[in-house]
């Protein structure tokens, strides 16, 4: 086993370089630059920048310099442990970042638990109890929940709280609250508020789970060694949660490599919709706005979790699962 996470460790440098190398580039590969759209945006509101003030801001951004040598002035300064500055906020993009990503993986933290919490109870009655009238209601609403957009769903709830309870149900706190220092009452108010973008991510993530849930269980409960097991006596609980239950809960075990990154990221669309002060609409306008070192620190952060989360993973498959073993 320590062999095999030093191998894994090892093979992690070399796809982070690259993702590091792609990242950077394809950020550049729209036409223009962060100055381009800078100066559009100004154009739009009548504005006008000289000659003199855009070679200015060109020689301030660093955007004169190859590309070659701004990704080694990047990646060199991210290995000191420094980010770099955002082009947009003319702020460190590490305090950017930090500032958002407490409140994205409490969201994201809620919306995986509660997703669990429903999915894997649902999945193994509907899988035990196949083809019952509780299986056909739990399979319906499932694959509603599957085939409607999160964003969809958060414009309807928007849309049902206002019009039925007249309640806006945007942001994370109360307007009293939204730029008061943290305290308890503004934790409160943030409890009250957090449901709706935790539920919302969750519909899509628990509905998936209940399908995968039941389809394994229902490959496990047919096997020899459950009949063998029921044929000497064990009794059905004990059966199904020790042997079948714990092999058919390894492919959720095994995505715990996208969990890492979602909960960093959050959901991108749903944040927008709801007005949510997460580090979803951050990285969609460092996108937008050709924000080299905000986008790029971004996708490295979530590639670097997608690879640690996915030798997690197969450390607990390992564990979990005494039939995994790694050579």
């Amino acid at each position: 086993m320590i062999r095999y996470l030093l191998k894994r460790i090892l093979c992690m440098i070399p796809v982070l370089i690259a993702v590091s190398i792609l990242s950077f580039v394809i950020i550049q590969l729209p036409p223009g630059d962060f100055l381009t759209s800078k100066i559009a945006q100004l154009e739009m509101l009548g504005e006008k920048a000289s000659e003199s003030e855009i070679a200015s801001l060109r020689a301030q951004y660093g955007l004169e310099r190859p590309l070659y040598e701004r990704y080694f002035l990047w990646i060199t300064g991210m290995l000191k442990g420094d980010l770099g500055k955002s082009f947009i906020y003319n702020r460190p993009v590490s305090t950017l970042i930090g500032e958002r990503l407490a409140l994205t993986m409490m969201i994201s933290t809620c919306s995986i638990i509660l997703s669990w919490a429903i999915a894997i109870p649902v999945g193994i009655f509907s899988a035990i109890r196949q083809y019952s009238f509780l299986d056909y209601v739990f399979t319906f609403v499932g694959f509603i929940g599957i085939s409607i957009p999160t964003f969809f769903l958060a414009l309807l709830l928007m849309f049902g709280a206002y019009q039925f309870f007249d309640l806006t149900v945007v942001g994370l706190f109360s307007p009293e609250y939204a730029i008061a220092p943290w305290s308890f009452g503004k934790f409160l108010d943030l409890m009250k508020h957090i449901w709706l973008p935790a539920f919302i991510v969750g519909v899509a993530g628990t509905a998936g789970t209940i399908r995968v849930m039941r389809g394994c269980l229902l490959d496990e409960l047919g096997k020899q060694y459950v009949i063998a097991a029921r044929a000497r006596g064990v009794s059905e609980w004990k059966l199904l949660l020790k042997y079948p239950v714990r092999i058919a809960i390894n492919p959720m075990l095994s995505t715990i490599g996208w969990i890492l990154p979602v909960m960093v990221s959050g959901s991108v669309i749903v944040s927008v919709v709801l007005n949510l002060p997460t580090t979803g609409p951050l990285l969609l306008e460092a996108l937008e706005m050709q924000d080299m070192y905000l986008a790029g620190s971004f996708i490295m952060i979530l590639s670097g979790l997608t690879v640690v989360g996915t030798v997690i993973s197969d450390l607990i498959l390992a564990w979990s699962d005494p039939r995994i073993r790694y050579e």
